[in-house]
């Protein structure tokens, strides 16, 4: 707004274009929450327990999508009800809070997957990259 009216008064001189700027003010809004019905169906919607599971943390926890994907087992921590979010929006790191239901629900994926052997395989992956030096986590 300075540089404008600096514009219009000084190199312009234009004094009756300065006059008609001003300054509008954007009300921050407040984000959406889902009521519980809401939550319900949402939570029913899910086709499996990783489904439910990555919703869960989303929803439950703030997460955005890509701090979801990236999550591990060394990133939840159960003994001061936290998760540890690291590189999220903007490359900063930040803790989140863990709820108890969440962090069931998180155990229950956690036996589920190691029942498949979906998580040791995902882990040894992220280990031999880090350990190969090749891509992110």
């Amino acid at each position: 707004m300075s540089a404008l009216r600096f514009l219009f008064n000084v190199t312009l001189k234009r004094r009756d274009l300065s006059q008609a700027l001003f300054i509008t003010r954007i009300v921050p809004r407040l984000p959406e929450v889902l009521s519980i019905e809401e939550a319900v169906r949402l939570d029913q919607s899910a086709p499996g327990i990783k489904y439910l599971a990555a919703l869960g943390v989303a929803y439950g926890a703030g997460l955005r999508v890509s701090e979801v994907a990236h999550l591990t087992v060394d990133d939840i921590d159960s003994t001061r009800m936290l998760i540890r979010v690291e590189q999220g929006k903007g490359g900063k790191d930040r803790n989140a809070m863990l709820s108890p239901q969440l962090l069931e629900l998180l155990r229950m994926w956690w036996r589920e997957g190691r029942k498949r052997g979906v998580l040791w395989e995902a882990a040894l992956k992220r280990f031999l990259r880090r350990r190969d030096g090749i891509g992110g986590p």
